[in-house]
């Protein structure tokens, strides 16, 4: 008979159902779509990657966008040109690649995807992108 009860209340209720059922869905949505496009790392991290490991930072933005500021010696390759281009970053497969972008980070994160899925092993996202570099103080080239 619990079954019963249960359908009632979701019948009656099916309105009080669907908001919690949405509000779920929001609190776990960040982390689907964190794990999908795979690490994310913060400057700090980003400049010891650089600085020790030769890390490739990888700008992701339109050439416009890049122009306006991007992160010292990063590779500009815009996210519709990824997967024709990846042969001119092939030599960094094994090391570290960092994608940086412009605070949404919707690009940034299927470049991640797009670069694991054609081999490369250690790929991260730039957490809060070239906005969070700038406000960390960090220099920006032109």
């Amino acid at each position: 008979m619990p079954e019963v009860n249960i359908l009632k209340f979701v019948t009656d209720n099916i309105f009080l159902v669907a908001v919690a059922f949405v509000s779920g869905a929001m609190l776990v949505w960040p982390a689907v779509r964190r794990g999908a496009s795979g690490a994310s790392i913060s400057t700090l991290q980003a400049t010891l990657l650089i600085n020790q490991q030769n890390a490739l930072v990888l700008d992701v933005r339109e050439a416009a966008e890049y122009e306006k500021g991007h992160m010292p010696n990063a590779r500009n390759i815009p996210f519709g040109e990824l997967e024709g281009r990846a042969a001119e970053i092939e030599k960094y497969r094994a090391k570290p690649v960092i994608v940086a972008y412009d605070d949404g980070g919707n690009r940034s994160g299927r470049a991640a995807t797009a670069l694991r899925k054609q081999g490369f092993e250690q790929v991260f996202t730039l957490s809060g992108g070239i906005g969070a570099w700038r406000q960390a103080g960090l220099p920006l080239e032109k």
